[in-house]
């Protein structure tokens, strides 16, 4: 912000991109991103885009794509920030693959945090002192075991259950 407030939308992860969808508008972005880890960054210029759109249909369709799924994890996000309380918000991202994965017998699982508690705090809209609250209480009802960016989920239905 105009201010010096950051707010961190997402989090990208290896062979993702982002800010697409700014190729398109003849404004200044409003966003910026930083590395967290080692990385290599390929920037594509606009008129790269907009000529491999008008060469590949299909490009132009992978791209819309991309952009839908990343309005829909917006709207998810607003929806959260309305609707849910903290507690829950936090539940929602350590449980955010679990529908995704195989059924299995196992009702635990190990989540790696992809980024420092304090960036997905900010990418919850949480303070650093609430999440690390909220996480310390998940411990000691014995739903989660922190160690260290990894944080063991001992019973996933107890822990989609908790605080709803």
């Amino acid at each position: 912000s105009p201010a010096g407030h950051e707010k961190v939308i997402e989090i990208v992860s290896a062979g993702q991109s982002f800010a697409e969808a700014l190729v398109f508008l003849d404004k200044p972005y409003i966003l910026s991103a930083q590395a967290l880890t080692d990385t290599v960054l390929v920037n594509v210029s606009k008129q790269g885009i907009v000529g491999e759109i008008r060469q590949d249909p299909h490009f132009a369709l992978h791209m819309l794509a991309g952009i839908s799924r990343r309005l829909h994890g917006l709207i998810q996000d607003v929806e959260g920030y309305a609707l849910r309380n903290g507690m829950q918000r936090l539940i929602g991202f350590l449980l955010r693959d679990v529908a995704n994965e195989s059924p299995t017998d196992a009702n635990t699982l190990t989540v790696s945090l992809p980024a420092s508690k304090a960036t997905i705090a900010s990418r919850l809209s949480l303070t650093p002192e609430y999440f690390s609250r909220v996480l310390h209480e998940l411990e000691s009802h014995h739903l989660i075991q922190i160690d260290k960016r990894d944080i063991h989920i001992i019973d996933v239905k107890r822990l989609a259950s908790y605080g709803s």
